[in-house]
This record gives C-alpha cells, structure tokens and sequence, in this order.
C-alpha cells in the first residue's frame, strides 16, 4: 500500500508539472534568442528520435543567433526547426494557443470542435466534437480539409490549419471539404464556445436500447473530468448486465484518463494497460493497478471505434482487445500511436514534445495503422443519410448474445 501511495504520488505531481496546474517560477524574463535555445535543449535531450528525423540536430542551434530580435522572430525560428522533425504531433504553441490548450484540458474552447491532423500529407478530419458546430453541420472523420476559407491547405501545418479555424464566437469559417468517392463540398460553420463534455449516455436517433444493456459514449478524454465522471455512471448501473463503450469519433486526450478508465474495466496488478518507450529504448510497462480491489466491473463490455477512435482511445481499445476483456465492433482506428509531453515555456508560450511510442499489451505498435475490430462493420454514405447506426445494433446484438453465454465466432 506504501508503494502504491508513493507511485500515486509521483504520478500525481509529474501530471501536475506537465500539464500547467504546477509549474516552476518563470517569471525571470527570458530574451528571445533563450527562449528559442530552450526548445533546442528541450527537444534535444525529450524528443523521442534520438536521430532528429536523420538530422545533425546542433547545426539548428545557433543557426538564427543573429537574426531573433522579438517573441515573433523566436516563434517563427522555433517553427522552422521543429518542422524539420517532420513529426505532426510536436508542435510549438505561442501564448495564445498553449492558453487554448490549457482551457482544452479544464473543459472548455472556442472553436468549432474539430480534431484535425495530418495524415499521408493531407490535412484530415480526426473526429468532430460531440454536440457542437462541426458536428451539427455534418463533418465526419476521415474527411479531407482542402480549403479554409478559400487557402489551399496543401503543405498546411496542424497548427497553421488549426490557427485558420479558430476565431471569436459568432463568427465563420469556411472548410473545402473531399469525402471519400464524393465531390468536394463546402462547409460554413459558425464558431461557438466549446464545453468539453466527455461522457454521456443519450442514444443516436432510432435506437433502443435494451433494459439489460448499458451505454456509455465517451467523446474525448481530454477534461480532466472524464474519468470520475465515467466511473460514476459504471457505479449508478449495477443493474445492467454489459456495457456498450462507444469511443467512435474520439479523438484521445490524457494518458491519465486512458489509464483509469481501462483499470476500470481490468484486474489489478496482473493485466497489462500499455507499455511506453522512449528515445533510449527504456520500455515501461503500465499495469491496472489504480483500482486495489480490482476491476469496478467484470460484466461483458462491447467497444465501438471508427477512423476518427484515435490516441487515448486506441489505448483503452488495445488494453480491452489484447486481454480478451471485451469485443471491439467497427472500423480501423486513427493510428496515432506517440504520446506528447506538454512543456510551459516563459511569457506563456509551450511546446508539446513527442517523447514515447507506445505499444498495446501484446507489444504491437499501432502508429499509423491503427487498432484492427474483432468485428468489422462498415458505416456507409446510405447509413448516415438513414440514420441508420449499424454498427451500435450490431454491438447490442453481440453483447446480449455475450450476456446469455453464446459465441460470437460467427457473428
């Protein structure tokens, strides 16, 4: 119990440090060329390539000595360098965007809630927000971004794109949109404050559900809420018999959250969560432990995902798969599979460094390719105009069939 406390602790406090909630003094002002050589030092002792994308990463560092003057001429140095990584996921945020980040993780944004990523060099839909603009004007994952407000996002950085789609409440944005085996449409949507809400139970429309099975949507696990709030509804349903966990369209989010959540459902000390590996090959197993007693339920469980299920999600849905816990239902995932440190700069600026890989409990490493369903069903152009969720109907049908003891070989 000692060393549980103990490692509680320290997880405690090295998730505080990384995600803004306790940070060091740095009100000593920094002058722009240090806060550029501070990047250098950070990516070059955390940035999960020892080989810098094949690079001799020392001819970055004093190669604009004589030409920042300003926080501007920094941000644009620090975005030239790290553009050299060729890594998506670490990125530099200047004030504004690390403050919009940091709202992110307390339970709100203003945007249009949209996850957005680059993937085979185009600019793609991770997953719409549950209940917001992107998601009430039709955007789906896995759609193509050509355009924002009429500029060609070819060669576009997350960051650039994600800069161009944000904007006051109240106001625009225009997108160019290519769905698959589809002409390319425009979306205008209206940008709104975002309330993050991370767990609900309200059904798709034309579904019932039955009285046994429970259904619970997690749509991200970026608040800091997620966890108790998912373990709330696990603990007010002890009636149900099995549980449908929807992630489709979740786009991730804490590490932390991940881990919780799938201690949840795993027994403690003895099932595998995820292992991490970083820049010196050190690999760190992470096992369901949190929960002393075990798992707070050992019912049957059903996990939906699709092409926007991405980081976090694919987390829980490896942990589930890989230890037979449950039936994954639906399509490939995303496949991100690299975990990013948060790092708060001075003058309020921070940098997300990617500084682990991680690999699911039989040590798969699903970095673009994804997490494979037991079950693949497809959600096709004819289902969305119908409204038809094929792939939840499918889940129920599969869990009560779990739920009264039958084999889903030939489901």
């Amino acid at each position: 119990m000692r060393n549980l406390m103990r490692k509680s602790f320290i997880f405690l406090w090295t998730f505080l440090l990384l995600f803004g909630f306790v940070v060091k003094n740095n009100s000593e002002a920094y002058a722009p060329v240090e806060l550029y050589d501070q990047v250098w030092r950070l990516i070059n002792t955390k940035f999960v390539d020892q080989t810098n994308n094949d690079q001799d990463w020392s001819k970055w560092r004093h190669k604009y000595d004589d030409k920042i003057r300003t926080n501007e001429d920094a941000y644009v140095a620090i975005n030239t360098m790290i553009s050299s990584l060729n890594d998506p996921y670490t990125k530099f945020l200047d004030p504004k965007e690390f403050a919009e980040e940091t709202s992110s993780i307390k339970g709100s944004l203003k945007g249009i809630g949209i996850q957005i990523g680059v993937k085979d060099g185009k600019l793609m839909v991770i997953a719409p927000i549950e209940d917001t603009p992107a998601e009430r004007a039709g955007l789906l994952a896995d759609d193509e971004i050509l355009e924002i407000d009429g500029r060609s996002t070819k060669g576009i950085t997350v960051d650039k794109a994600a800069d161009q789609i944000r904007g006051k409440e109240g106001t625009q944005v225009t997108l160019l949109i290519k769905r698959k085996d589809t002409e390319p449409k425009s979306y205008t949507i209206t940008r709104a404050e975002i309330e993050l809400k991370s767990v609900s139970q309200k059904l798709p429309e034309n579904i019932k559900l039955p009285e046994e099975v429970g259904y619970i949507r997690l749509s991200s696990f970026i608040s800091r809420n997620a966890a108790k709030e998912f373990s709330d509804i696990l603990f007010a349903s002890k009636d149900k018999k099995g549980f449908i966990i929807d992630l489709r369209s979740n786009p991730g989010g804490l590490l932390s959250n991940a881990l919780v959540i799938s201690d949840m459902f795993l027994d403690s000390n003895k099932q595998v969560i995820v292992s991490t590996v970083d820049r010196d090959g050190y690999k760190e197993t992470q096992r369901a432990e949190f929960f002393v007693k075990g798992a707070i339920t050992d019912k049957p469980i059903v996990v939906l995902i699709n092409k926007g299920s991405a980081s976090a999600s694919e987390i829980f849905s490896g942990a589930i798969k890989d230890n037979h816990r449950g039936v994954i239902i639906g399509e490939q995932s995303f496949g991100k599979g690299l975990v990013q440190e948060i790092n708060k700069l001075p003058n309020g600026a921070g940098i997300n460094i990617t500084i682990q890989k991680y690999l699911t409990p039989s040590g798969t490493d699903i970095n673009k390719k994804g997490i494979t369903p037991d079950l693949v069903v497809e959600i096709k152009e004819e289902h969305i105009k119908n409204k038809d969720d094929v792939q939840l109907k499918k889940g129920i049908e599969v869990l009560q069939n779990m739920i009264s003891g039958n084999a889903i070989a030939n489901q």
